[in-house]
């Protein structure tokens, strides 16, 4: 006999997540936001975001003291930089982010989407 233990599945269909709206980044210009999975709904173990670069915007230059993030490259092309290693994004490509890393990203010409994953959630 199984028993379930766990908080109840957080599932979010291709239609949910696509009718949510998109919300500036409040830091950098020409990147929006979508949250789909929050820091309440997994007792702040992690958050999920889908993150939308315009061409040629970026995510600059940035850390995160208190969080390790995980880039799973979804749409579009890009350049990241994690410390002093440059990196091509494109689909497909997954990056790992440790907390206190410098890193940046920037999208190419037709714009770049990735989900980001952050460990422990972002507050």
């Amino acid at each position: 006999m199984i028993h379930n233990t766990c908080e109840p599945i957080t599932v979010l269909t291709q239609d949910q997540t696509e009718s949510q709206a998109w919300a500036p980044h409040p830091k950098f210009p020409g990147v929006r936001l979508k949250t789909l999975i929050s820091g309440k709904e997994t007792r702040a173990q992690f958050s999920c975001h889908l993150v939308n670069v315009e061409p040629g915007s970026s995510l600059a230059a940035h850390v995160h003291p208190d969080n390790d993030e995980l880039h799973q490259v979804l749409e579009g092309h890009g350049q990241a930089r994690l410390l002093d290693a440059a990196m091509a994004y494109a689909p497909g490509n997954v990056a790992l982010i440790p907390r206190n890393a410098e890193h940046e990203v920037v999208a190419g010409q037709e714009g770049l989407t990735l989900l980001a994953t952050f460990f422990p959630a972002l507050a």
